[in-house]
């Protein structure tokens, strides 16, 4: 939108102001709004769930905004880049009201609005971008039937949005992991000379969750709830679709699809099936490592982050 009002400013110029722009958006306006953001009552059945209790809850609501906004500021808009913004926008209030709710939502509907949003997702990619796979390993193009592209990208985003849900459980640890998840996917699309537009994209939403965690670094002292994790486990899967390579989600976010995934594959193991598996691993698990294996959320969150960037760098040597 800037483009249109400042046509002489460049490309780098805006990418620059923009970046600027969405960190201290995001700084300055969490520190103003977050008293007026419900508090958080303690999970009960995670570990240390209890202290949380009592601190703002629902941040997601403004890094996403901040994000948002400094899309259509600084982003040519074209209008695939504008429905992302109203999916990730819906997928974050959806999450906002489940924080604010005083009874939380139930499962088999959050379930079931995250899978609206995930096939509108996959019919918004399919409009604009092809159904052509890249496995970027091997250097090998496989084109699938459209209808079997959107039932896979409808897998992947579902996947994403609840297993980045799922590891938000300690003090700037998913924040931290989808930080590192976009920037390996930033990498990508740098060595596969993909368009500057998405790539800046993936660089504002970065620099808003790190001015959501300048406030959320342990000692916490609010935390971004489901309107934060579910908005960034899509935007994470629509940023991977547009790579043209969605296989490379599982090493470029293994570590949120272990820490969240087991839990989901866990309980639906027990419940649909009646399998009793993974018996002596507590899921997710963030909280296995904590209770069982005694790290500090400090350790947790730097151990997990050391893993998914040594993938990273993998990746990126891996596909060039």
């Amino acid at each position: 939108m800037l483009s249109l009002l400042l046509p002489n400013l460049s490309a780098a110029h805006m990418a620059f102001f923009g970046i600027l722009f969405a960190f201290f958006a995001t700084v300055i306006a969490t520190s103003k709004l977050a008293p007026f953001l419900p508090k958080d009552g303690g999970r009960a059945f995670a570990h240390d769930g209890k202290l949380s209790a009592g601190k703002p809850r629902g941040a997601g609501i403004i890094f996403v905004i901040a994000f948002v906004v400094s899309v259509l500021l600084f982003v040519p808009l074209e209008p695939e880049i504008i429905i992302y913004m109203v999916l990730i926008f819906v997928c974050m209030m959806t999450g906002f009201l489940d924080d604010a709710a005083e009874k939380p939502w139930g499962e088999y509907k959050k379930g079931f609005l995250d899978l609206c949003v995930a096939a509108l997702t996959a019919l918004t990619f399919l409009k604009y971008n092809s159904s052509t796979i890249e496995l970027s390993f091997f250097h090998v193009s496989i084109t699938l039937h459209p209808i079997v592209y959107a039932i896979l990208a409808v897998i992947l985003v579902w996947t994403s949005v609840n297993v980045t849900n799922c590891a938000d459980g300690v003090d700037g640890l998913s924040g931290t992991l989808t930080i590192v998840t976009l920037m390996t996917i930033y990498g990508i699309n740098r060595v596969k000379g993909l368009p500057d537009f998405f790539s800046l994209t993936i660089l504002l939403f970065a620099v808003s969750i790190l001015g959501y965690l300048w406030y959320n670094a342990t000692p916490s002292k609010l935390m971004m709830g489901d309107a934060g994790s579910r908005a960034m486990g899509l935007f994470i899967a629509i940023a991977i679709m547009k790579t043209g390579s969605p296989l490379l989600y599982i090493p470029v976010a293994l570590v949120l699809l272990l820490d969240g995934g087991l839990g989901l594959l866990k309980v639906s193991l027990i419940r649909f099936c009646k399998i009793h598996i993974m018996k002596n691993i507590r899921t997710p698990l963030h909280d296995h490592v904590r209770k069982v294996w005694d790290w500090s959320n400090t350790q947790t969150v730097f151990r997990f982050a050391i893993i998914q960037i040594i993938l990273a760098v993998a990746v990126i040597y891996g596909i060039q």
